[in-house]
C-alpha cells in the first residue's frame, strides 16, 4: 500500500510526539535529566531475561527497585512470587508476603517443589494499557518501554484494569497510575535496571532486542523461553527462562 504524503507527515508528527513525551516521562523519573545527543532511542528495543533456576527470592531486586523509584511503601513496581507444586500441579501454592521485599520464610512443606518466579511490567509491545488510556498518558516509547507521562495521566484506573499481569497501582500521594519504567532514567545513560544490578546470582539480565550483538539472540534461540501469559498476544518482552507451566 503506498503511503501519501500527508500520511507521511502524520506519521512523523506521531514520532516526535512520542519522542518528546518520553523525554518528558524520562525528566521526570528520577529526576534524571532526559536523554542526551549520545543516547538515540530509535536505536534500541528493551526487554529482559529472567532465569527462573538462578532466583533464589532474596528481595534484593524488590528492595532496590523500592529505593531506586520512591515507591510508596505497601506498592510494588516489582515483587517476587513463591510457587510450591504438588503433582497434580493444578492448586499450587502461590505466596508473596509483602512482595518479598524481606524475602521468603522457610518453606514447610517437604517434598514439594518449589521455586520463585520475578514479576514487573512486560514493556508489551502491543499493550493493552496504552489502547485503552483515555488522554495517552500511557505510551509505548520508540525504544519499546513503556512509560506514564504524570502530566497528562487523570488517574481514571482503565489502564490498572487493563493490564492482565497485574503490574500497576494507583499512587496514593501523586493520584495517577504508577509501575515499572524499567529504570527509564537508568538505561538511556548505559546503565541496567536497579533490579538487575541488585541481583546476587544473575536471575535477571536486561537485554537490547534490536542490538545484533546482545547475548540475548543466544540466548532465546538455545533456551527453552517463554512469556506469561501467551495466549493474552501482548508483545511481553520479559522473558522466563524454564518457566514451569503452573504459573500463572
Amino acid at each position: 500500500m503506498e503511503m501519501t504524503r500527508r500520511d507521511l507527515l502524520s506519521q512523523c508528527s506521531k514520532l516526535l510526539v512520542l519522542t518528546a513525551t518520553a523525554a518528558r516521562a524520562l525528566e521526570q523519573a528520577g529526576n534524571a535529566p532526559a536523554p542526551g545527543d549520545t543516547y538515540h532511542m530509535a536505536d534500541h528495543w528493551w526487554g529482559m531475561i529472567i532465569d527462573i533456576d538462578k532466583c533464589i527470592g532474596c528481595g534484593n531486586c524488590v528492595r532496590a527497585c523500592s529505593q531506586e523509584n520512591q515507591v510508596p511503601a505497601g506498592y510494588f513496581r516489582t515483587w517476587v512470587e513463591r510457587y510450591q507444586v504438588t503433582e497434580d500441579r493444578d492448586h499450587p501454592l502461590v505466596e508473596s508476603p509483602d512482595g518479598a521485599i524481606n524475602g521468603f520464610p522457610p518453606t514447610t512443606r517437604p517434598g514439594v517443589k518449589s521455586f520463585f518466579v520475578p514479576k514487573l511490567c512486560n514493556h508489551c509491545a502491543d499493550s493493552p494499557c496504552t489502547q485503552v488510556c483515555p488522554v495517552g498518558a500511557t505510551f509505548i516509547s520508540p525504544d519499546g518501554v513503556v512509560l506514564i507521562d504524570p502530566e497528562y495521566c487523570l488517574g481514571c484506573r482503565y489502564c490498572i484494569q487493563a493490564c492482565p499481569y497485574g503490574c500497576r497501582y494507583y499512587h496514593p500521594e501523586k493520584d495517577i497510575a504508577d509501575k515499572c519504567t524499567l529504570c527509564y532514567h537508568r538505561i538511556t545513560k548505559g546503565l541496567t535496571t536497579a533490579c538487575c544490578e541488585a541481583c546476587p546470582t544473575g536471575a535477571r539480565q536486561l537485554v537490547d532486542l534490536k542490538n545484533p550483538k546482545d547475548p540475548v539472540h543466544a540466548f532465546l534461540r538455545d533456551h527453552k523461553v517463554q512469556v506469561l501469559k501467551p495466549q493474552m498476544a501482548t508483545g511481553a518482552k520479559i522473558f522466563y527462562n524454564d518457566l514451569d507451566g503452573s504459573v500463572r
